[in-house]
């Protein structure tokens, strides 16, 4: 029992240090390389920054208004939602590597059966757990029904982190 009670003082001591260090504090899954956190802390003085919900931005200029090759496929959705996140982010000081937290918004193409998780994965792993940018979000993926744009198959929004 002594020595149950002497770990969690330790376990907690660590976490109180760690908070108080004022560096964010990423849990990745245990025993797992999908490319999301657990967990994420964000330590006291930190200022949290949500950015609105993000939609795809045109891929194909020379394409009909309204058509889905305007705004093409899931991944290029992904693609063209993240840079547009990227320098939202810029815009702030901020980057990619701050996102603490995202909620992903996907609508089945027509004629599939469900969400292309696949092709969203495609674009996220161009912004995350790369070599150049190895920090990773919690995150959330949702099927939805519908954007305000019925060509959109993706809207995302982060949450981010300005460490002092």
């Amino acid at each position: 029992m002594r020595s149950t009670l002497t770990l969690c003082a330790l376990l907690a001591s660590a976490g109180i240090a760690s908070a108080q260090s004022g560096e964010v504090t990423r849990h990745p899954i245990p025993d797992s390389d999908f490319p999301i956190l657990q967990a994420v802390e964000v330590p006291p003085g930190a200022t949290l920054v949500y950015l609105s919900g993000t939609v795809p931005q045109v891929a194909d200029e020379t394409a009909e208004d309204g058509s889905p090759e305007r705004w093409g496929d899931t991944t290029t959705q992904t693609e063209t939602t993240l840079a547009s996140i990227d320098a939202k982010l810029e815009s702030l000081d901020l980057d990619m590597g701050d996102v603490i937290k995202m909620q992903v918004y996907l609508v089945a193409p027509e004629g599939a059966e469900g969400m292309d998780f696949s092709g969203f994965m495609d674009g996220y792993t161009q912004y995350f757990g790369t070599e150049e940018q190895p920090n990773l979000p919690t995150r959330s993926v949702f099927e939805v029904a519908g954007l305000a744009n019925p060509s959109w198959l993706v809207e995302i929004e982060v949450v981010a982190v300005r460490s002092e």
